[in-house]
């Protein structure tokens, strides 16, 4: 039996879903969905933004994962089909990962890609 197609068609690992909630916990925020946005910019050409967002845009595109909200704009959409957010804790980085089968490309830095 293979999982629900997700409108988004972005995968938040469970332990992204557990640091999110984690982190809105914190805030003593339940009315926050965690967003994944593809901008202009970085010297690749595109950036992800990743922030928590009370606001609903018109076009969103919404999946819930174990509790957390997870929201993508209609023009990301197509640039985050199959794209993979996990959550790293590890002596050598600690923070969300991105990994997108749709990037080409990415600068030295990793803030951006193509």
């Amino acid at each position: 039996m293979t999982a629900p197609e997700k409108a988004t068609g972005v995968e938040l690992t469970p332990q992204a879903a557990e640091k999110a909630r984690a982190l809105l916990s914190q805030e003593g925020r339940d009315d926050l969905a965690l967003r994944i946005a593809v901008q202009p910019g970085g010297c690749a050409g595109l950036r992800y933004q990743l922030f928590f967002d009370d606001r609903s845009l018109d076009g969103d595109v919404s999946d819930d994962f174990d509790g957390v909200k997870l929201v993508v704009d209609r023009m990301s959409t197509p640039y985050l089909m199959g794209a993979k957010i996990d959550f790293a804790d590890t002596i050598e980085s600690q923070g969300f990962t991105i990994d997108n089968p749709n990037a080409s490309g990415s600068c030295a830095c990793g803030d951006s890609f193509s």
